[in-house]
């Protein structure tokens, strides 16, 4: 008998790439989520948008808004709802840090990727994060340009 496919570890399934640019990330954090059969099949075709997705608290516990993860076509009687709230798991310790965290004015939850573990569970990478101003993106892109000029030069003059 054929062993199971389940992909790669570690494979990533959906990234917000625009959330680095967006905010500063002060800490990150790896949370279980809740998904019905045809998203985990769809995640795995590596279809998913965490664009604009967030997260926060719902009657005391958390949960992703937003997050698009489009239906799985072979699936379509037994479909999901494409952005519908999931449910995040953590622990308690965790949890409470979390909630008091984004208590603070300007701090949000923001998934930064969904990805597949090891063991094929798939996983929420959260950034707790403040709001950067157009200064600070300036500043951060000027540092980036700054480091890859310096990396060509002793690459070039080395």
């Amino acid at each position: 008998m054929a062993k199971k496919k389940k992909g790669a570890p570690g494979q990533i399934a959906a990234q917000n790439r625009k959330a680095r640019h967006d905010y500063t990330i002060e800490d990150n954090l790896e949370a279980g989520i809740v998904l019905q059969g045809s998203e985990v099949k769809s995640l795995r075709e590596g279809k998913g948008s965490l664009v604009d997705a967030w997260a926060g608290e719902r009657n005391g516990e958390l949960w992703m808004f937003n997050c698009h993860i489009p239906e799985y076509a072979p699936a379509r009687n037994f479909g999901h709802e494409e952005r519908r709230p999931r449910k995040l798991l953590v622990h308690a310790r965790e949890m409470d840090r979390l909630l008091g965290a984004i208590q603070r004015e300007g701090v949000t939850l923001v998934p930064l990727s969904i990805y597949f573990n090891e063991r094929g569970i798939a996983k929420v990478d959260l950034g707790i994060a403040s709001g950067k101003r157009k200064y600070d993106k300036r500043q951060t892109e000027k540092k980036r340009d700054w480091e890859r000029q310096k990396a060509r030069l002793l690459r070039e003059h080395g």
